[in-house]
């Protein structure tokens, strides 16, 4: 007879494997446990899911090879990523008064969006833009054109995203026009050109030349770049895209640093220094709903980059082996029924993409799966990050998820 009043001991599992003998007798609500892609989920996940030295050879500490944890010591201590809106319709008159709204409203960055015939490197005139001018982008026919998207904007004191790829050639020399009618010396000016052209190859089908030429031209601008506007980020290599077009969280990860790599080789074969034009590429990741897979894949691709950079191409630089990235939150997640529930979509995905160590976000305005967005929703977005960023807590600790056995 056992004692009477004796504690009883509390069951302690001793291995995982004991564990998931009592976890799996537990009942379930029939739901299917798999991450957005597909991947199948363990109930949780313990020591045993990491290797003993896993901390030291693939986490490391924030700001130390291999970046998994982040590319800086005190992450967004030091300085908040950069909040851009993606903005950009009608004529520049319309896309200039957008942009001097977002940054009277607290946006740090401009994310121009070009309308089809811009992207495609049609004049507004031509036949092909009929109907298309404007409409989901501004339009950009010549260099007035873009005098007029920048007025009154201090090119030297913001950073300025363009989404353009085949004639980004064009446009950024209209760019660096403008910068130098408002005397801005070309190396004080900051910003990304997406110019990307091998995504558009798997994704979004804008390309103009063929694929040899565009290759080119990519490493032309690389070159030039490193040598008169240092500050710029010539290419934007684009998961995005990829992601949007229906790919899982692996494979955007897979397909986006190929075509980094790509470029980086050609730009080697030219006979640069890739310590002299590496720091310069920047990157551009899809969040989705998914939060925890998202997290992971920010994760792994700064982990995979610095040692591909280190170890295969030879990169010196700590700067070199450092994956820097932009994150706009997913467009295929919202619907245009109930709009309101996307500000809560964007909001997780957002906050993926904090947690997951980016450097610069783009949040979606609940309306647009419905129309340009308002001007309401596009501050709602805008301030959705500002929430997470000087509210939420999840700034104040570099890596806050660092400790996580599924990482």
């Amino acid at each position: 007879m056992p004692e009477k009043n004796k504690p009883i001991e509390p069951k302690k599992s001793t291995s995982k494997a004991e564990w998931l003998e009592e976890a799996r007798k537990a009942r379930t609500n029939g739901m299917k446990f798999t991450s957005l892609s597909g991947r199948e989920l363990d109930i949780a996940y313990t020591p045993e899911d990491v290797k003993s030295d896993n901390y030291y050879n693939e986490l490391g500490y924030p700001g130390e090879y291999p970046y998994t944890r982040g590319i800086h010591h005190n992450m967004y201590r030091g300085k908040m990523w950069t909040m851009r809106q993606f903005a950009g319709f009608g004529s520049p008159e319309d896309t200039n008064e957008r942009f001097k709204y977002l940054l009277k409203h607290g946006q740090t960055g401009l994310s121009t969006a070009f309308d089809m015939p811009t992207l495609m490197g049609w004049d507004a005139d031509s036949p092909y833009s009929e109907g298309e001018v404007g409409i989901c982008g501004v339009s950009i026919s010549s260099l007035a054109d873009m005098e007029i998207l920048f007025s009154g904007i201090p090119m030297d004191k913001v950073s300025t995203s363009m989404t353009i790829n085949s004639p980004a050639i064009m446009i950024f020399a209209y760019y660096l026009a403008v910068a130098e009618k408002q005397g801005v010396p070309f190396d004080q000016l900051r910003g990304t050109l997406q110019h990307d052209i091998l995504k558009e190859y798997i994704a979004q089908k804008e390309y103009i030349y063929p694929p040899n030429e565009s290759m080119r031209i990519i490493v032309d601008m690389i070159e030039y770049c490193t040598n008169e506007v240092p500050q710029f980020n010539p290419v934007s290599v684009s998961g995005y895209h990829i992601r949007e077009a229906g790919s899982t969280a692996a494979q955007e990860l897979a397909f986006t640093l190929a075509d980094g790599f790509a470029y980086i080789e050609a730009c080697i074969e030219r006979g640069m220094d890739v310590d002299a034009f590496a720091p310069r590429i920047s990157h551009f990741f899809n969040s989705h709903l998914d939060f925890f897979e998202e997290i992971a894949k920010f994760r792994a691709a700064r982990r995979i980059y610095a040692k591909r950079m280190k170890n295969k191409y030879g990169a010196k630089s700590e700067k070199s082996w450092k994956l820097r990235f932009h994150t706009h939150t997913a467009g295929c997640s919202l619907t245009y029924q109930q709009p309101e529930n996307n500000i809560v979509r964007t909001a997780i995905e957002a906050l993926a993409g904090v947690l997951g160590g980016t450097q610069s976000l783009h949040t979606n305005s609940m309306d647009e799966t419905l129309a340009l967005p308002s001007d309401k929703a596009v501050k709602i977005a805008l301030r959705t990050q500002q929430i997470i960023a000087y509210e939420h807590g999840v700034a104040n600790v570099a890596d806050p998820l660092g400790g996580s056995y599924r990482s």
